[in-house]
């Protein structure tokens, strides 16, 4: 699905004058298929999201909504989250696991007081609605893939709640230690008109190589880029943010328990500085190595416009947090973002099998 905004961007706007700084916007790869790469000046872009205030195309996003009076607590029963007193307008993130614990979706959404609204990676909103629908039984909830009506923008900057206050559409808010977005939920039919409106008081369009790249510095990975099939939350530190350790049973709950209370993640996330003089960045999947031996997997990679090159990475939990390592054959120092020693409140000592 692309989005009007390539179109409207492209065209210089509905009045034909092409927003100062601009120049045609350029289409985004895998995984973001369908919104701008950049406007011509992917540093400004960054720049304007991280001092200023701004705004993302997002609208290749996946949205689902939940109604009926059973939505909360009926989501809390099946996620990461303690979500059944979620208030009106409270946002938070929450994970939904296979039965050994792997993160097969991560969920951003709100509520309205009469509507859970849902969004999650591109690609992945029907098969979110498919498993949610098949788990309704004699629950009072109705589940919808709404993305061909609802799209997202995301305001990003000190100054988005400015632009937020005067913006159509329903807002999630989620805050982390290391960065705060402001996404707003809209009919697609009012893309155009909103990103005109915000234009004219005073917000930079970005494309989505500037909100990657700080995503990337913030140390947030991204469902599908920086994990895998085998991803538990645990190995991404998801488990601050996602996961509420006491709540009732769900779904893979087993494994994030045992991984808290008795063990350790195989895998950790850390975030590489990569070697500025190298021309190229890691691929996603490029292997991680240390001394000739293959160590993990690269994930997202970006050029940030004060740090240099960067990239989220995969690797095992026993490589040396000092060590340098080379992703896709470029040189990196880590920086640590999961610790090798996560998990394990409770040390078990096998040998004398004694619980300490």
């Amino acid at each position: 699905m692309s989005s009007p905004l390539l179109e409207w961007f492209g065209r210089g706007g509905p009045g034909g004058a092409v927003p100062p700084g601009f120049g045609n916007p350029v289409p985004a790869s895998w995984p973001d298929e369908g919104v701008a790469a950049h406007y011509g000046d992917p540093a400004r872009e960054q720049r304007s999201l991280d001092t200023g205030a701004g705004f993302v195309d997002r609208s290749n996003r996946g949205v689902v909504t939940v109604t009926g009076p059973d939505r909360l607590s009926w989501l809390h029963s099946l996620t990461s989250q303690h979500l059944e007193k979620l208030q009106p307008g409270d946002s938070a993130q929450a994970l939904i696991l296979d039965p050994n614990g792997h993160v097969e979706h991560h969920l951003t959404l709100t509520d309205d007081g009469t509507t859970a609204w849902i969004h999650t990676e591109p690609g992945r909103a029907e098969s979110l609605a498919a498993f949610l629908d098949s788990m309704r039984f004699m629950m009072r909830v109705e589940v919808a893939d709404v993305t061909l009506d609802y799209a997202v923008i995301s305001l990003r900057g000190p100054d988005r709640g400015d632009l937020a206050a005067g913006a159509e559409g329903i807002a999630v808010g989620v805050t982390t230690d290391r960065s705060s977005v402001l996404d707003l939920i809209l009919p697609r039919e009012r893309l155009a008109v909103t990103a005109e409106d915000l234009v004219r008081r005073g917000a930079a369009a970005a494309g989505i190589w500037a909100f990657e790249a700080l995503r990337i510095a913030a140390h947030e990975p991204r469902l599908g880029v920086d994990t895998d099939q085998r991803t538990i939350p645990h190995e991404v530190g998801w488990i601050d943010t996602a996961v509420h350790l006491n709540k009732g049973c769900y779904r893979g709950q087993e494994t994030v328990a045992r991984v808290h209370n008795l063990g350790h993640p195989p895998r950790r996330l850390v975030f590489l500085n990569l070697d500025g003089s190298v021309d190229r960045l890691p691929g996603h999947g490029d292997p991680v190595e240390l001394d000739g031996a293959v160590v993990g997997t690269t994930g997202s990679a970006a050029r940030h416009y004060e740090l240099g090159p960067i990239a989220l990475a995969l690797v095992k939990r026993t490589v040396p947090v000092d060590a340098t390592v080379l992703a896709g054959g470029i040189a990196a120092a880590q920086e640590v973002i999961v610790r090798p020693d996560a998990g394990a409140n409770v040390k078990v000592t096998l040998r004398k099998r004694t619980i300490v």
